[in-house]
């Protein structure tokens, strides 16, 4: 009887934190997110091959300075923001590919919320289904995330030596010249290691309900 006192109790302040109506909205606010990236990724996507497009290239490896500012003001700048009529086709597909990887990592993280928010809803978190899924979104994020950067520096630095023709000179062609960051790998490994906390709450349950 007092287990089941204590039973109630946890799971009623759970229902205070997190209610069944809270988890089904967070499960429709990131359905609806993953429709409306996917469909600004795509868009974005067919612009790199329609053109114009905008785009930040290094353009130097060490800061310019810039003349000509009033106000007694100095300047500098290592990056360009070019408005280029029509991309060359390579580049154009490594930017589009990069950007379906960067997108392929927010649908990661938005069908992890989902499917959370499902598990509220249901008050059944520590499933294999669970452990593998979050698993599989920490692994793609981390994956996607990585390489999508990669091929994104890839490209803003050819289309970079194409406009400010730094390829011209042997030794001084700035690849992957452009910003990276290990947030996604580190996200993604933190994930994998929530997986494996989630395992071990899936073995505490199993053992619990022995018990009972």
């Amino acid at each position: 009887m007092e287990l089941a006192k204590d039973t109630d109790r946890k799971q009623g302040d759970w229902k205070k934190i997190v209610s069944r109506g809270d988890a089904i909205l967070l499960m429709i606010a990131s359905a609806l997110a993953a429709v409306v990236t996917t469909a600004l990724s795509v868009s974005g996507i067919a612009g790199y091959f329609a053109g114009p497009v905008t785009l930040e290239l290094p353009v130097s490896w060490t800061n310019q300075t810039a003349s000509g500012l009033g106000l007694g003001a100095s300047g500098h700048y290592t990056v360009l923001s070019a408005t280029i009529p029509s991309l060359p086709q390579v580049p154009a597909t490594l930017l589009a590919w990069s950007a379906a990887l960067n997108q392929l990592g927010v649908l990661a993280i938005l069908t992890l919320v989902f499917l959370l928010a499902y598990r509220v809803r249901s008050a059944v978190l520590f499933t294999a289904k669970s452990v593998g899924i979050i698993g599989a979104c920490g692994a793609v994020l981390a994956l996607a995330g990585t390489v999508g950067q990669v091929l994104n520096g890839w490209a803003l630095t050819r289309v970079a030596d194409m406009v400010a023709g730094s390829g011209s000179s042997p030794g001084k062609s700035m690849i992957l010249e452009a910003k990276f960051t290990t947030a996604p790998l580190m996200l993604g490994i933190v994930l994998v290691l929530v997986a494996a906390v989630f395992q071990y709450g899936r073995r505490l349950q199993k053992d619990t309900e022995g018990l009972v």
